[in-house]
């Protein structure tokens, strides 16, 4: 099974878990994240509305990059439904293409190297619920080098608060 194959089998599995719809976009980061050994997630409320949040999180080729520490510049190449091929540059030159599912509130894409894991829900009692994971791909293996990951996913919810909620 190839590295495109593992998330769209992931992403499917995980719909048809939940049939009737009843996961939030967090709820299903979380169960995702759960099947990636190394996985960390970071979870933050934020003082903005759902939608606010996700114009930044959910532009790939725009405000994705802002927020995200290691990167440089995403690509979107194909866009089919939800499903998505991209193609990423971090700052120290490294690339990446990426394929998954982008969704409103929620993504998970991924590429022989990288796993990225974004998700944003209305909370109940006002603002936004975020959830990061992700980070350097175990080579053949949905995996995660768990080395420096919380500390880079809190750099990004820390700038994503930034850009979303002001100074």
């Amino acid at each position: 099974m190839t590295y495109a194959e593992d998330a769209v089998g992931a992403v499917d599995a995980v719909d048809a878990v939940d049939a009737v719809g009843a996961l939030d976009p967090v709820a299903r980061l979380r169960i995702m994240a759960a099947a990636v050994p190394g996985a960390r997630v970071v979870e933050r409320v934020l003082a903005a509305p759902v939608e606010a949040v996700w114009a930044v999180m959910g532009d790939l080729e725009g405000g994705f990059g802002d927020f995200q520490p290691d990167m440089r510049r995403v690509r979107v190449l194909r866009v089919s439904g939800d499903r998505v091929e991209a193609l990423a540059r971090s700052r120290h030159g490294f690339r990446a293409r990426l394929r998954g599912h982008v969704r409103p509130g929620w993504c998970w894409l991924q590429s022989r190297f990288l796993i990225i894991g974004m998700a944003a829900s209305p909370e109940p009692g006002g603002g936004t619920r975020v959830a990061l994971t992700g980070g350097v791909r175990v080579p053949a293996r949905a995996a995660i080098v768990p080395l420096g990951a919380r500390r880079e996913l809190e750099r990004a919810a820390t700038r994503l608060e930034a850009l979303v909620t002001g100074p």
